[in-house]
């Protein structure tokens, strides 16, 4: 029976190629994100990335498909776990609460606490790299509206709503909606100046905000 159970838990752990295959990954984005930060994302190609990480070009490839996908690798694990927190939700729990309860975690810019300067200049550098280059910025539009559309799906599965139903997609669009003014509102914020500290409090306060207006609908805002 031991040697059953270390043999399942053996064979559940990842072997020593993943192993490999995953640090070599690891290296090469970190690489690459030091470049961008250095010199910004237009100004790297791809072959400077390869000879960093001491790579061949192909092999860089390999891992991320486009050069955008250096910069944002991490997009497709986030995808997937928005999607797994609605779709996994409470019985009972609405998509709105547990998408809220998702996007306010300590996670990302909500964790910066403490007063840590390095965390204010990381913000800055990140900050600064997409918000100089295109390509990163038309990248992200993409990728969030992928987004929509997945979570949109999701909701439209979940309903039995049918292919030409619009709420299903007004819901997704709404959710996302505040995803992305709150990533718009962090530039804001960093480019005038402001510290990871008073921002991830700041953003808490305005995702609540935002979040209160979804949940009570548009009925009655901003009429004159």
């Amino acid at each position: 029976m031991v040697r059953r159970v270390s043999a399942e838990v053996r064979s559940a752990q990842p072997g020593l190629r993943e192993r490999k295959k995953e640090q070599t990954r690891r290296l090469i984005a970190e690489k690459a994100r030091r470049l961008f930060a250095e010199r910004g994302f237009d100004a790297v190609t791809v072959a400077e990335v390869a000879r960093a990480a001491d790579v061949a070009e192909k092999t860089v490839f390999n891992y991320f498909p486009t050069k955008e996908d250096l910069f944002y690798s991490g997009l497709e694990a986030f995808e997937d776990r928005l999607l797994d927190a609605v779709r996994e939700r409470e019985p009972g729990e609405t998509v709105l609460a547990a998408f809220r309860r998702f996007v306010l975690r300590p996670q990302g810019v909500f964790a910066l606490r403490g007063g840590d300067p390095g965390a204010t200049e990381q913000l800055r550098t990140i900050t600064r790299v997409i918000t100089e280059s295109p390509a990163l910025l038309a990248r992200e539009r993409h990728v969030l509206a992928r987004y929509a559309d997945t979570l949109a799906a999701l909701i439209a599965e979940e309903t039995g709503a049918g292919a030409d139903e619009l709420e299903p997609r007004v819901a997704a669009h709404a959710l996302l909606g505040v995803h992305r003014s709150l990533i718009e509102y962090v530039r804001r914020r960093v480019l005038a100046g402001a510290a990871a500290d008073d921002i991830a409090r700041e953003l808490q306060q305005q995702g609540e905000g935002a979040f209160a207006l979804l949940e009570r609908g548009l009925g009655e805002y901003a009429a004159r």
